[in-house]
């Protein structure tokens, strides 16, 4: 293997980790926050079922599961991207070999840290927006900027790792060898 070329490779790898662990760790607090829900969902319809025993529904049922999602959705992107883990069509992924595709993800990654930057900006807009005027959700009276605040993490994060990930494709493409190319990076789930 040749040695790292690129724009501070070095650097790269160290911030990767950081970006990694950070979305790994967003990921899987989503993933409980998502598990929770369901738990919710499920004791929800069975209290409704044994309304007759005395049980009821969870009350606002839905306003928790709208936030909940809210949040997992945004906390589940920055892991997403990470790992590369977005479609992609490869129809003439054969002929191009591995820097060619290292520069259309280099170009894709761009694109994607664009729509990033600008979806995080107009929810950080939203967010502000839910504060001021003090919105508030019908049954459980909890203000709205809080699942908006929850998601903007997670909207900021895929923001960094999708730039991150540019810069990770312009070293793939300056010179990593054909073997690294295009393997994901950062920490396993068992590591």
């Amino acid at each position: 293997m040749s040695a790292a070329r690129g724009f501070f490779p070095g650097a790269e790898a160290a911030c990767g980790r950081i970006v990694g662990a950070l979305a790994q760790f967003l990921a899987i607090l989503g993933g409980l926050v998502l598990l929770a829900i369901t738990v919710m969902t499920v004791v929800s319809i069975a209290g409704r079922a044994l309304i007759s025993l005395g049980f009821g529904p969870v009350p606002g049922d839905f306003e928790l599961v709208e936030a909940g999602v809210a949040f997992a959705v945004f906390s589940f992107l920055p892991w997403c991207h990470y790992r590369r883990g977005h479609v992609m069509v490869d129809l003439f992924a054969q002929t191009f070999g591995p820097r060619g595709l290292a520069a259309f993800s280099l170009v894709g990654n761009f694109l994607m840290t664009v729509a990033a930057v600008l979806i995080a900006w107009r929810l950080g807009l939203g967010t502000s927006d839910k504060l001021a005027y003090g919105e508030t959700t019908f049954i459980l009276q909890f203000p709205l900027w809080w699942p908006y605040a929850a998601a903007l993490v997670g909207a900021w994060l895929f923001a960094l790792t999708a730039a991150y990930t540019v810069w990770r494709s312009l070293n793939e493409m300056l010179g990593k060898g054909e073997d690294e190319a295009m393997r994901p990076t950062g920490t396993e789930w068992g590591e």
